[in-house]
């Protein structure tokens, strides 16, 4: 394991360039077995999720190689085999493969995925659909079995619950399945239109990505034609906004979408941040007094889950109580104990989180328990007096593009060690 160490105080100014978004790119990756010919995206994050995703496909005798943000993936000579279970439970997102696989060979055994710890996320949707697409499923040891020796057969699929995860899941068994099916009740991030154009640039048929219900009619083949350009994170981006906001004097942030953002950027300028949106960058002045708000977490087009906790550090600058409500993952919760180590008025109370200004933050020693929990003590840890270490970096290194030269680059003092 890593361990980062911040030094803390400075203000940071500059500009700094968005990845390309980490939630599209751990679909799209499995996504590549599914073509009958080699696949190349651009703009791929730095970041430890791709890296294993390259293991897992190396065990299928996928041949994959990156540099320079390009990821060129090979898998017109893959075989059946056995994952590799490290890989698989080092990032929840390798279940993609489950549905990758059983599009590709009717068939996929899958270790139960590992990642970030908030509390119980089931795939029970997941393997619904699976059923509805004609797919047989047993379970044992954490270990799942997926079969359809008869092939998957196109249907209709409602989803007791919008979820990313199995919206995807379901997209990626059913594009060469016979026939047509409909998703209800979809989810409709960006990342899933991401995921959409790429497979319809290789001849896969998906109308209505980003609307609550998708049709698809599957076909025998999919060819890549054009290296797939992954849209910008939008995470990445509002972490940067609030770090910015925080202890900015100036910073530009380039290569934003930011209508996939407006929910998170309408908070920030109801908190009193002078933002500057451009048509693809944002501009965050000094921030002098912020007021407090109120954040309800909803699926896409509202407040994104994944960014409540980057945000928790500005608020701790605003002059009053502010207080969010997390629908998606209500036990999310596990920046509250590292943060108050750090001085932050912040405590969890029925069902929701309340932060009060904080005078100042100081340095402390703290655990990362999960991305976007180390997000937020890493933002902490850039305000503080002193020095902060953050144990199991790991975590943010597998969710931030570069994030100690991006940082460096700001003026921050940052560095990365491994953990004694």
């Amino acid at each position: 394991m890593k361990k980062m160490i911040i030094k803390g105080g400075n203000r940071l100014a500059g500009e700094v360039t968005i990845g390309g978004a980490k939630n599209s790119t751990v679909a799209l990756i499995p996504a590549a077995i599914l073509a009958d010919t080699p696949v190349q995206f651009d703009t791929v994050p730095d970041i430890l999720d791709v890296h294993n995703l390259m293991i897992i496909l190396e065990s299928m005798n996928v041949k994959s190689s990156f540099t320079h943000g390009v990821l060129d993936v090979d898998p017109t000579q893959i075989i059946e085999a056995e994952l590799p279970s490290k890989a698989i439970k080092s990032l929840r997102a390798s279940y993609y493969f489950m549905g990758a696989l059983l599009g590709r060979f009717h068939r996929a055994t899958v270790t139960f995925p590992g990642g970030d710890n908030i509390g119980p996320r089931p795939i029970d949707q997941h393997l619904k659909a699976f059923m509805a697409l004609g797919a047989t499923v047993s379970e044992d040891n954490g270990t799942v079995h997926l079969d359809a020796p008869q092939g998957l057969h196109g249907a209709r699929i409602f989803m007791d619950m919008v979820s990313v995860g199995a919206t995807i899941n379901a997209i990626l068994a059913a594009v060469r399945a016979e026939g047509t099916t409909v998703i209800e009740n979809a989810a409709r991030e960006p990342e899933i239109i991401d995921l959409a154009t790429f497979l319809n640039n290789m001849g896969a048929q998906i109308r209505g990505a980003g609307t609550d219900v998708i049709r698809i009619t599957g076909v025998q083949t999919m060819q890549s034609m054009n290296t797939h350009t992954i849209i910008a994170d939008r995470i990445e981006t509002g972490t940067y906004l609030s770090l910015a906001a925080a202890m900015g004097d100036g910073v530009m942030i380039n290569n934003v979408i930011p209508e996939h953002i407006e929910a998170y950027t309408s908070k920030m300028i109801d908190m009193g941040v002078d933002l500057q949106i451009g048509i693809d960058r944002i501009y965050v002045p000094t921030v002098h007094d912020l007021k407090p708000t109120i954040v309800k977490t909803m699926p896409y087009p509202g407040f994104a889950t994944d960014l409540q906790q980057p945000l928790t550090p500005l608020m701790s600058r605003a002059a009053g109580e502010s207080r969010v409500v997390d629908t998606i993952y209500p036990k999310r919760v596990k920046h509250i104990p590292e943060l108050q180590k750090m001085g932050m008025d912040i405590s969890a109370q029925d069902g929701s989180i309340l932060v009060r200004q904080s005078q100042q933050l100081r340095g402390a020693d703290v655990k990362a328990a999960e991305i976007r929990a180390g997000a937020s003590l890493m933002i902490a840890g850039l305000m503080a007096e002193g020095t902060t270490i953050i144990h199991n970096a790991d975590h943010i290194l597998r969710g931030y593009d570069r994030i100690v030269w991006k940082l460096n680059r700001l003026n921050a003092d940052v560095a990365i060690e491994d953990e004694d």
